[in-house]
C-alpha cells in the first residue's frame, strides 16, 4: 500500500485502540512507485500529526516515518529495533505523558472529530513539496506554519473540546480551564467565539456556560 494512503484518521485510530506508537515506512522521496508523490503526502501528514500530538500533550516521538525500499531488510530491522526501544523508554501511551485514561480518550476523540476539517486545511493552506525529510521537518517548525496551525486548527480544536465539556454539563470558565489545562484567558476567548457563533451561551441562572 502506498504510504500516501495512510490517513491522519488511521494514526489517531491506532492510538485510540491502545497502540503505544505508529510506524510508517514509505518509498524514498522522489522515487514514488506510483508516480503520485504519495510518500511526499505521507511526510506532510506525519509532520502535521506530530504537531497535533505535541499540542494535545502526547509525545510526537510515538509517531515515526522512514524512507526505505523493499531491498533494505537489514535497515528495516535496525529502525524497528530502535523504534521499539524508544517506545519502551516512553512507556505506555498516556501513562508516559501523565494523562489518565479518561483524559487520553477525550483528547483523541476531539482531535478525531476534527479530521475532515484538518484534511481540508492541510490541502488548501499547508500542502508543500520538498525533496528531503529535513525540509518537511523545518517547514513545520517555522513561525508562519505555527501561526497557521494556531489559526486554522488549534483554535478550532480548543472550541471543540470546550463544547464537548459543555455538552456533558454546564461549566464555569475556571472549571473548563482546570480540566483542559488551558489558561483562563484563552478559555474566555474561545467561549466568546463559540457564543458569537451560536454554539454556546451563558446561563444567568446557573452562572455557567451551557451548550446551545
Amino acid at each position: 500500500m502506498c504510504s500516501g494512503r495512510v490517513d491522519l484518521a488511521f494514526v489517531l485510530r491506532a492510538f485510540s485502540n491502545g497502540m503505544d506508537g505508529v510506524f510508517i515506512g514509505g518509498c524514498h522521496l522522489n522515487e514514488c512507485h506510483y508516480i503520485t508523490d504519495g510518500n511526499h503526502h505521507a511526510y506532510s501528514m506525519v509532520q502535521l500529526c506530530k504537531k497535533l500530538m505535541e499540542h494535545t500533550g502526547l509525545n510526537p516521538e510515538r509517531l515515526r516515518i522512514e524512507e526505505m525500499s523493499a531491498g533494505e531488510g537489514i535497515r528495516y530491522a535496525e529502525v524497528m529495533n530502535d523504534f521499539s526501544k524508544k517506545l519502551h523508554e516512553l512507556g505506555p501511551l498516556g501513562e508516559g505523558e501523565g494523562i489518565d485514561a479518561a483524559g487520553l480518550k477525550f483528547k483523541l476523540e476531539t482531535v478525531t472529530k476534527l479530521v475532515p476539517y484538518i484534511r481540508l486545511a492541510e490541502r488548501e493552506r499547508l500542502r508543500v513539496h520538498f525533496d528531503t525529510a529535513e525540509e518537511y521537518s523545518q517547514y513545520f517548525k517555522s513561525y508562519e506554519v505555527n501561526r497557521l496551525l494556531q489559526e486554522l486548527i488549534f483554535d478550532k480544536l480548543a472550541i471543540g473540546q470546550i463544547l464537548a465539556l459543555l455538552r456533558e454539563t454546564p461549566r464555569t470558565t475556571a472549571e473548563i480551564s482546570e480540566i483542559l489545562g488551558m489558561d483562563s484567558s484563552e478559555v474566555s476567548k474561545h467561549l466568546n467565539t463559540s457564543v458569537s457563533q451560536g454554539y454556546s451561551r451563558f446561563d444567568e441562572d446557573l452562572k455557567r456556560f451551557v451548550a446551545a
